[in-house]
């Protein structure tokens, strides 16, 4: 079973990511455990709202958090796609989620995730984490914990620095 990074110790990934999709309302969506595409969510939203709970919706790097919205309380989890090194926008959609959508669940990187973005992925609010083939995720949690202090504020750390001194 393919392992991951949640909450700082690494486990199984026991959910089954289901491919983007061009027929959103053909897909066959099991009853637990996978986590599906922004578009099947809506075209099939109807028919899995009653198990939102045992599912998981993946968001694409081009797909906003407000597509979301008010829907992404209630899920077991929400994953955000990086499709590169240099794209950074599921770093926002990351924020929106936890602070304007209030979403409490999984947070899961997918996609290109490397290390060296473990720490900021981490102050915006993702807690599970699926990097490359081969990486070593017990090496990959230190970069967790790679800065002692922050000076802005982010998810993780409500107040900035010089409001923490006062």
């Amino acid at each position: 079973m393919p392992k991951l990074i949640k909450d700082n110790a690494v486990v199984d990934n026991t959910w089954e990511l289901l491919e983007a999709t061009d027929t959103p309302e053909a897909v066959e969506v099991p009853e637990a455990g996978a986590i599906v595409p922004l578009n099947v969510w809506k075209a099939q939203k109807d028919q899995l709202e009653s198990r939102k709970n045992s599912l998981g919706v993946w968001l694409n790097s081009d797909e906003l958090a407000e597509e979301l919205a008010d829907d992404a309380q209630g899920f077991g989890l929400i994953a955000v796609n990086f499709p590169g090194f240099m794209d950074g926008r599921g770093f926002s959609a990351a924020r929106l989620l936890r602070e304007r959508y209030g979403f409490e669940g999984e947070l899961r990187a997918i996609g290109h995730v490397i290390r060296d973005q473990l720490f900021f992925l981490k102050r915006c609010g993702f807690n599970s984490y699926v990097l490359g083939e081969g990486a070593n995720l017990e090496e990959a949690i230190a970069s967790l914990s790679d800065f002692s202090e922050t000076y802005q504020a982010a998810v993780d750390q409500k107040l900035p620095l010089f409001r923490r001194r006062a």
